[in-house]
């Protein structure tokens, strides 16, 4: 009586067994090739965004504090030769590559004027235009320097669950194929296929959420910045013509 009562304890944990349900990753070891290249395709988006949003980040908030620092010893100093000297403490802030550019093109004409003998009024459109050009060029040099790599997080962001949607429809279409070939209609027949569609789904999302929200997080992160530079340089054009051209 004894054995018997070991036997059937035995066929109900294997009975129990069988009926639990499969776990993600062997679910994923018994998917197809084309659904396993997609996660890989996908694996391989999520890594490179991830390091992009730590590396953003990082820049960011360092551009973002030294341009803070810079701006307090630029309107704490009463010299210009001694803020361009400050600007090599802060060479991840864009407001001081700005100012730096400004500074060397007013430099220049300074040098240029006392070597050469103009019409004062020429002389004065064309030095304000041409410092107001450097500032221009260095804003938009800044400006592509902080927006770099973004674009593939925007392009991660829109086109991962796209990608999944793929891997989504292949599982799908194999497991109706897998029903007409067994000719059944039992769910054991399609649930692995459509849990793998689902699960491709689901990763799909995983890449593509992290990566639109960190796009939109940065992007509102350089618009500030950007501001602050055209409201710099707006300050630095008025300062020159105060004191260099009156």
């Amino acid at each position: 009586m004894f054995e018997t009562v070991w036997v059937q304890l035995v066929l109900a944990q294997a009975e129990t067994a069988a009926k639990q349900p499969k776990g993600v990753l062997e679910i994923l070891t018994e998917a197809s090739g084309v659904v396993l290249g997609v996660l890989c395709i996908l694996g391989i988006m999520s890594l490179i965004s991830w390091f992009i949003i730590g590396y953003k980040w990082l820049y960011l908030m360092r551009a973002q504090r030294e341009s803070v620092q810079f701006l307090e010893v630029f309107w704490q100093s009463k010299r210009l030769d001694v803020i361009y000297k400050k600007t090599e403490d802060f060479p991840r802030s864009p407001i001081s590559q700005v100012f730096k550019a400004g500074y060397i093109e007013l430099t220049n004409l300074k040098s240029s004027k006392e070597h050469a003998d103009k019409d004062a009024m020429t002389g004065h459109l064309t030095g304000i235009e041409n410092i107001e050009r450097a500032l221009r060029r260095a804003t938009t040099s800044e400006m592509t320097h902080l927006e770099g790599k973004l674009a593939f997080l925007a392009t991660v962001g829109s086109n991962a669950p796209f990608i999944g949607l793929f891997g989504t429809v292949w599982g799908i279409m194999v497991a109706f194929v897998n029903l007409q070939a067994k000719n059944a209609t039992g769910i054991d027949v399609v649930a692995g296929p459509i849990a793998e569609a689902l699960i491709v789904t689901a990763f799909g999302l995983f890449t593509a959420i992290p990566a639109g929200v960190a796009y939109n997080w940065f992007l509102s992160k350089i618009r500030v910045l950007s501001a602050e530079m055209e409201n710099f340089s707006n300050d630095f054009l008025n300062i020159v013509k105060r004191h260099f051209f009156k």
